[in-house]
């Protein structure tokens, strides 16, 4: 007999090669259009390593880590059907996410990024396989306490609506969104069905205004405009400024926590933070709880190359909280 589900991610799989570049290499230059990452073209260039890590984006990060804090945690994706696609199985099965729900598409190709390292940031070179998104058939005896849902690919199509209508379908499930790039326009009616359904949605403050079309200044606008669309709790980050939340009456600041070592890659930072911060409220934690809790994992996880290797475990999180400093506090907006 399978153990109780407690929360189920959604979302796209991936396998990273992460390809170190040397510092002489490269360079970063500014303009109107942001930061832009500059290399020598059409020659050859040397690098300095290259690490491939199976099993990662946005919501199997969200699995491993529900996983690492002791929850029974169960992942709805999609791989092709090749080496790639059965390695990333195991690689959650090794990670202790349940993989009844990974759905092995005959004759199409696993997801496979590269990701130049550069400093302690990343570009990714993205593509996604055109999978076709089905929803699995859920018996009474698996549905979980919460769903998890992030990124998934433009292909995707008509898949929002397939979730929306079984959320229809069962009571007492609750959803957390963390939207992915495509999932951030809301001329899609199918993914705005899934903000109406959310009981937390989270987003850095970027994402927050390109979502709410709100005042990118005004954090209460950007609350306000959010709620409007139907979830209950609404997280913002906010990168070196911390993080913010609200439940639509109250809401609350937190810093990060302090870095114990300068940050070797950043990749999965958000996902951890977001991931951790619904992983509190499973457990029975408040919205102030939760926020302690979500910047620890999110400083842990850049410590390391990829975004699962560094994911805590609730002792570890835990020992990192008793040792904070006495100004690691939530506070009220």
């Amino acid at each position: 007999m399978q153990t109780k589900i407690d929360v189920i991610s959604v979302g796209d799989i991936v396998t990273d090669a992460f390809i170190k570049l040397m510092d002489n290499q490269a360079s970063v230059y500014q303009n109107e259009n942001g930061l832009w990452l500059n290399m020598q073209f059409g020659t050859k260039l040397p690098y300095d390593h290259v690490e491939v890590i199976e099993a990662v984006g946005n919501a199997s990060n969200a699995a491993v880590a529900f996983s690492r804090l002791g929850l029974n945690s169960s992942f709805i994706t999609n791989v092709g059907d090749d080496d790639h696609g059965r390695d990333m199985i195991r690689a959650l099965a090794k990670n202790n996410v349940d993989t009844r729900f990974v759905r092995v598409n005959g004759g199409k190709k696993s997801n496979y990024h590269y990701v130049l390292w550069y400093g302690d940031e990343r570009t990714i070179l993205i593509k996604h396989e055109n999978y076709d998104y089905h929803w699995p058939h859920v018996i009474p005896a698996e549905e979980p306490k919460w769903i998890y849902l992030s990124s998934v690919s433009e292909h995707a199509g008509d898949y929002h609506n397939k979730i929306a209508d079984w959320l229809d379908t069962v009571s007492g499930i609750n959803l957390a969104f963390q939207p992915g790039t495509f999932q951030m326009d809301l001329s899609n009616d199918s993914v705005r069905r899934i903000y109406q359904k959310s009981n937390v949605l989270i987003l850095n403050r970027e994402e927050a205004v390109l979502v709410s079309g709100g005042n990118h200044e005004d954090l209460h606008d950007l609350f306000n405009k959010l709620h409007d669309l139907g979830p209950q709790v609404v997280v913002i980050t906010d990168g070196p400024s911390g993080a913010y939340a609200s439940n639509g009456t109250d809401r609350y600041s937190m810093p990060l926590y302090p870095d114990v070592a300068p940050p070797k890659d950043r990749t999965g930072a958000g996902d951890a933070f977001a991931s951790t911060f619904v992983a509190a409220l499973i457990k029975g934690n408040t919205i102030e709880g939760a926020l302690q809790w979500a910047p620890i994992n999110s400083m842990s996880v850049v410590q390391c190359v990829g975004a699962q290797e560094g994911l805590l475990t609730e002792d570890a999180l835990a020992n990192y909280l008793r040792k904070s400093p006495d100004w690691y506090r939530c506070s009220r907006l």
